[in-house]
Parts: structure tokens; C-alpha cells; sequence
């Protein structure tokens, strides 16, 4: 699933490619706004771990999953 992060003062958003589900980072990004937790962790599809501070955060566009394609097609 693609997720794209907007961090306020940062012209680049972050785009990463997730293995969570969308009611996984969905909630993520709701603890980290209401104040339970002071940083937004997901984790991509290498296993790897992006942290945003919450007071950072200017928006989050949760994608649908994405389908791997397979096949031959035109070039």
C-alpha cells in the first residue's frame, strides 16, 4: 500500500510502499495526532522503519493496495 507523508517546513513529501494494511496506518496516524504517542512509525515492505515527529505531520494519503502486475505487455 503507498503512503505519502507531508512534513510542515519540508518542500518533499515521503512516499514509501507499506506492508501494513490501511486500518493498520490509519491508526498509527490517529495515535500520533490525538497525543498517545510523540512519533508516527510504519514500517515499509523492506522491513524498514520511517518515524515522523506527530507535531511535524501536515498531512497523510493512505493509497490503495498495490497490484503487482505480471506479464508481457507493450513497450
Amino acid at each position: 500500500m503507498e503512503v505519502k507523508i507531508g512534513v510542515q517546513h519540508t518542500p518533499r513529501e515521503i512516499v514509501l510502499e507499506s506492508g501494513q494494511t490501511a486500518e493498520e496506518v490509519e491508526s498509527a496516524v490517529s495515535e500520533a495526532l490525538s497525543g498517545k504517542v510523540q512519533l508516527l512509525t510504519l514500517v515499509d515492505e523492506h522491513g524498514r522503519k520511517v518515524l515522523v515527529p506527530a507535531e511535524r505531520l501536515a498531512y497523510v494519503e493512505i493509497g490503495e493496495p498495490a497490484v503487482r502486475k505480471v506479464g508481457f505487455g507493450p513497450v
